[in-house]
């Protein structure tokens, strides 16, 4: 194995300089980050490159079809998020975005567990500051709230690396598979932040309260990292083809319920990585070149969808569907965009995720999985009902909000358009995206059959006809300003209620131990060293009352004693001051062991 230089470092050394620079200058270079990250990668033969070593293990970097597939959808992603944020003047969330980015592509890239968990917790702490960038009181919380579950995560992995380590002597990252209690844990700490439910919450609580341009970032990175490593450690995992079947059904109901559009898209995104793990879970190469190729779709239409949803956000200060509406007069190009979008994730002939999403059901139900097959169709019919009819018809049609907007930057609309172009691209010739796929599949996998045509528009035209009937009928949920209770209630009731429940006593201890430390002890020891012999007296009396049948004379004679403390100190001989040096000493020696 040889040295080579990561393409990681491009985008974390990178951002070091961008505070630094101001202006075009900024943006140019900003700019060239990814033009030299891909040219880096490209430059990189498939293989294993050392490039360190810890405690006597490498620390090396793995080339191959898979982490290039994921590598190439980065650094493009990366490209367009830039291209998006130009107009962005504060340098903060940009050195924020690219550390972000940055850490991702270590993940991908990562040949040994050591170098994975130290680009896994980089990637948590660019995220944070993202978000932070927002310097919003509700995105603090957030922030505050996404460090809490990511750090759980974190501890997880952690613990399982290690338990992983002892068990084999390897640290290399490679198939883990379901066994052992390293492997539950290391798969516990990344359904994290793939955001397997019951662990999703923090993904819709967190998107929403980031910039415009943050929020596009945090779309891409953190979900189809862990991504990568389920498909490196865990394919074939039947657990994981019931984890993302839950995940593509479940946050459908969410969406529906949600006037936050940006909370939307979160829940939506969930909906998209289910399809994502299913795929992985099945593991035969038709579903695994489908996961793999879904994300990289995935990344290009969520973030654009973002990027759609946040441009009207930047022009009007909101993106509550209660609030918008009739915006197709002022925002025809957005619009545009958002159709692109919107069919794209919903899997129309000709756009993206229509290439993409259907090997993963195919191979369902060439699997046998006759449960799963259906369930997936109702998800996929599921993410056109809220993701590709709710977010552009109450965006800019609905009800006429009477917003009149201008038009998204221009540099928001360049970075849609490269977003939209692509995903049109690859849904019209997939073949150039079947081509750089990780697995050998036995035959060809062919998207446009009259069969999967029609079944497609069919299934499409039921979903549109449901939301049309529910609608017209009055039965589709309104609308309205909403806190929706989702399955992070628990943790925020119960958190306070666990930490009231170990706290309390803790604290109580804490308390005693700190007064008979500071309060009790120095005031003792004043009062013993007014009159030495007398309050050892006084302490031996007191001993002795006891013993003594507890006698009224006894009980005075104590009195007196302590009413005359401290009274005439006397002359000590050398045997009795040696024996309280000695007494004090114990003392000391006590107080310093504890």
């Amino acid at each position: 194995m040889t040295s080579i230089f990561p393409p990681a470092l491009v985008f974390i050394l990178g951002a070091v300089l961008i505070p630094f620079l101001k202006g075009r200058v900024k943006s140019v270079y900003m700019l060239i980050l990814p033009i030299i990250a891909f040219l880096v990668l490209r430059g990189i033969p498939v293989g294993n490159y050392v490039i360190g070593q810890i405690m006597d293990k490498d620390l090396f970097l793995r080339i191959d079809k898979l982490s290039l597939v994921f590598g190439y959808v980065f650094i493009l992603a990366t490209f367009i998020g830039i291209v998006y944020a130009l107009h962005v003047k504060e340098s903060t969330e940009h050195t924020a975005a690219f550390v972000y980015a940055g850490s991702a592509l270590g993940i991908v890239f990562a040949g040994d567990l050591i170098t994975l968990f130290i680009f896994w917790e980089l990637l948590t702490i660019g995220a944070l500051v993202v978000l932070w960038s927002n310097k919003t009181k509700a995105a603090q919380r957030a922030a505050y709230r996404y460090i809490m579950v990511h750090l759980f995560g974190g501890v997880s992995l952690m613990s399982g690396i290690i338990l992983r380590v002892v068990e084999t002597g390897s640290t290399e990252f490679s198939f883990i598979g379901v066994s052992g209690l390293s492997s539950y844990l290391i798969l516990l700490g990344v359904a994290v932040n793939v955001a397997i439910p019951p662990f999703h919450s923090w993904l819709p609580d967190t998107y929403p309260e980031a910039s415009v341009t943050g929020a596009v970032f945090l779309s891409v990175f953190t979900t189809k990292a862990a991504v990568y490593v389920l498909a490196r450690a865990f394919p074939g995992a039947e657990i994981l083809i019931i984890a993302g079947v839950i995940m593509a059904v479940y946050p459908i109901f969410f969406a529906v319920l949600e006037n936050d559009l940006r909370r939307v898209l979160s829940y939506s995104l969930i909906n998209q990585v289910g399809f994502m793990v299913v795929g992985i879970g099945i593991g035969i190469p038709l579903a695994f070149n489908g996961a793999v190729a879904q994300v990289f779709v995935h990344v290009l239409f969520k973030s654009l969808l973002f990027m759609a949803v946040g441009a009207v956000l930047y022009r009007t200060g909101t993106a509550k569907a209660t609030e918008l509406g009739g915006l197709y007069k002022s925002m025809p190009i957005t619009l545009v965009f958002t159709l692109i979008g919107a069919a794209s994730i919903s899997a129309f002939p000709l756009f993206s995720a229509f290439a993409t999403k259907s090997m993963i059901i195919s191979a369902a139900g060439h699997e046998g999985m006759t449960v799963v097959y259906f369930l997936l169709l109702f998800a996929a019919a599921g993410v056109f009902h809220h993701a590709g009819i709710k977010v552009p018809f109450f965006t800019f049609f609905a009800h006429d909000s009477g917003k009149r907007p201008k038009e998204a930057p221009l540099n928001m609309l360049i970075a849609m358009g490269i977003a939209s172009v692509i995903s049109i691209g690859i849904g019209v010739y997939p073949e150039a995206l079947y081509s750089i796929l990780p697995n050998t599949v036995d035959y060809v996998y062919v998207p446009y059959t009259a069969d999967h045509v029609i079944s497609q528009l069919l299934l499409l035209f039921g979903a549109f006809t449901a939301f049309s009937f529910l609608m017209y009928t009055g039965i589709y949920p309104p609308e309205k300003r909403s806190i929706n209770i989702d399955a992070d209630w628990v943790y925020r009731k119960a958190a306070p209620a666990v930490v009231s429940l170990i706290g309390s006593p803790i604290g109580r201890i804490y308390a005693w131990f700190a007064r008979a430390v500071f309060e009790t002890l120095p005031r003792f020891l004043a009062w013993v060293t007014k009159n030495p012999l007398a309050a050892m007296k006084i302490g031996t009396d007191t001993l002795l009352l006891p013993l003594s049948g507890g006698s009224k004379e006894a009980k005075k004679s104590l009195a007196r004693e302590k009413a005359a403390y401290p009274g005439t100190v006397a002359q000590w001989s050398v045997s009795t001051a040696l024996g309280i040096a000695l007494v004090i000493f114990l003392a000391y020696l006590i107080l310093l062991f504890i």
